[in-house]
């Protein structure tokens, strides 16, 4: 396993990768990075390193994206998801950092801190000119409160103000209880005295402070923007401040970063400017850098997506229920992609009993993965198999029942333009075990080198398998027999069906010589892995 890190991480989340054995870890920077990524399994960044189709295209191994942060615009997203690559961040390590910078900021604003102290060092002595004001008893208006938003939360209240915030993913007994009032933006832009971003980049959060936004404001209110710099329509800030609108604006993020020297707002006195330093602490820096580093441990040791951003996410307790059906589905898949015949017009899926609640679509995924990993050569993932399958019109359905006939269950019913076939699984004592094809009962295991057959329930069949199986050299570990209880058509015999388990995979001659028993009308190699 080769785990490349592109940015500087802390020492501590590089020692836990490590001290994984038989995993490489390749530390680089984001000027050589991309030299490794033919070999990579993984890829840690920060906020320098873009991830872009062109960058995924040179990592054909990849599996998993970690950004050792929150924000992941510079990932393509899109592109991760069509690769089949999972990405994922660390929402909330860094979230105390980020909350003293945006107190720190708007400190400096009603104080004028950074324009006196240049003002001392150029030897003046300008008391009356920087009259500050007191935060005491403002008006701080919160867009975003998520975990960055409580944290300046809980700050700003030690200094008496009265907070307003918008976020409509909270519920208001939430915000009530941190001691906010949730409020509706118009609000918020007319009454309040600080207006701070917290909220992450969408189509709706985009330039959210627009012209009518500022026209909404109340005169001599101060921007902080601690989250990404195209929340602000930029045009309209310097407008806004020239007119006086906006007293002072406090930015660490711009649009682009870092922004040109010509940009109009770093000319007015009255705004203050750091590089995108929010986040960046010592203590900020060593929290996301072990959880990411623990994060990637856990996806790729155990499969479990923490904090994923392109796929619903598990936490350990809810993958160690439903992990082990995604195997047993991804195993039907493969097995139905392997003895069906045809082109592949649509898959249903059945969740028998307790299984699947909440996590269907994982499960699903799973049975996907299997299917078109037979047929396709683009690598498909729990990441992007729907995607996949709906790029290749091949029609996905599902189906939940709460009633299962023995034990819960995974039915996958494949339809080819040239037949059906049904096969159904469950684990036994942990493990998958296929329990049924096309309604006939046939235990046998759902992993290794299997031969599959279906023929006609005469004498003599099991004979002829054994003795070509055995000419062949091809040990048999398991034999396992089932069939129909109604003929095919009157008067013609059973249908029954084979699973056996061998010590390697039976060769192409040896089917053949399989398929010479009159009886035989299916003979098909499985590998299960």
């Amino acid at each position: 396993m080769n785990i490349l890190i592109a940015e500087p991480m802390a020492a501590a989340g590089i020692e836990l990768l490590k001290a994984q054995p038989g995993w490489n870890v390749m530390v680089s920077n984001p000027k050589e990075y991309q030299n490794c990524l033919a070999e990579a399994d993984a890829l840690i960044v920060r906020s320098a390193v873009k991830v872009t189709k062109e960058v995924l295209e040179k990592a054909p191994r990849l599996r998993v994206i970690g950004r050792a942060g929150v924000g992941v615009d510079n990932v393509d997203l899109d592109a991760a998801t069509a690769a089949g690559v999972l990405v994922m961040n660390t929402p909330g390590g860094n979230a105390i950092s980020v909350a003293e910078h945006t107190i720190a900021l708007m400190l400096a604003l009603a104080r004028s801190i950074p324009q006196a102290s240049f003002s001392t060092k150029s030897g003046k002595w300008e008391k009356k000119k920087f009259l500050g004001h007191e935060v005491r008893g403002k008006t701080l208006g919160i867009i975003g409160l998520g975990s960055i938003g409580r944290e300046v939360v809980r700050r700003a209240l030690a200094f008496e103000m009265r907070i307003l915030a918008v976020d409509p993913y909270v519920n208001p007994q939430v915000a009530a209880d941190l001691g906010v009032e949730l409020v509706e933006l118009p609000k918020l832009l007319a009454e309040s005295d600080y207006i701070s971003l917290h909220t992450a980049l969408t189509p709706e959060t985009r330039k959210v402070l627009s012209r009518e936004a500022f026209e909404q404001m109340k005169p001599g209110v101060c921007i902080i923007n601690c989250a990404r710099g195209e929340m602000i329509d930029e045009e309209a800030l310097v407008e806004a401040l020239r007119s006086g609108k906006v007293a002072g604006a406090a930015l660490d993020v711009f649009k682009p970063e870092p922004p040109p020297p010509d940009l109009p707002l770093l000319a007015f006195d009255n705004v203050l400017a750091t590089p995108h330093i929010a986040g960046s602490t010592e203590e900020a820096q060593e929290i996301v850098g072990l959880r990411i580093a623990e994060q990637i441990v856990e996806y790729l040791k155990n499969g479990v997506a923490i904090n994923a951003v392109n796929m619903p996410a598990l936490t350990p307790e809810q993958y160690r229920t439903v992990g082990p059906y995604i195997g047993l589905a991804e195993r039907l898949g493969s097995l139905a992609a392997q003895i069906a015949t045809g082109n592949p017009k649509s898959v249903r899926l059945v969740y028998s009993g307790k299984i699947g609640d909440g996590s269907k679509h994982l499960i699903r995924n799973g049975g996907l993965v299997g299917l078109l990993n037979r047929w396709l050569s683009h690598r498909a993932t729990l990441v992007n198999a729907m995607q996949l399958a709906t790029q290749r019109e091949l029609a996905v359905e599902e189906r939940h029942t709460s009633k299962a006939s023995h034990v819960d269950s995974v039915t996958l019913e494949l339809e080819t333009d040239l037949g059906r076939i049904t096969v159904e699984g469950a684990l036994v004592l942990g493990k998958p075990r296929l329990m049924q094809v096309d309604g006939i009962y046939c235990e046998a295991p759902l992993s290794g080198d299997l031969l599959f057959m279906k023929n006609e329930d005469v004498p003599g069949v099991i004979g002829h398998v054994g003795t070509v199986l055995g000419q062949n050299g091809v040990n048999i570990a398991n034999f396992s027999l089932g069939r129909g209880d109604v003929p095919p058509k009157p008067g013609a015999p059973l249908e029954a069906l084979a699973v056996v388990e061998t010590d390697g995979s039976v060769p192409e001659s040896v089917i053949a010589q399989l398929k010479q028993h009159p009886a035989v009308k299916v003979a098909r190699a499985v590998h299960l892995g």
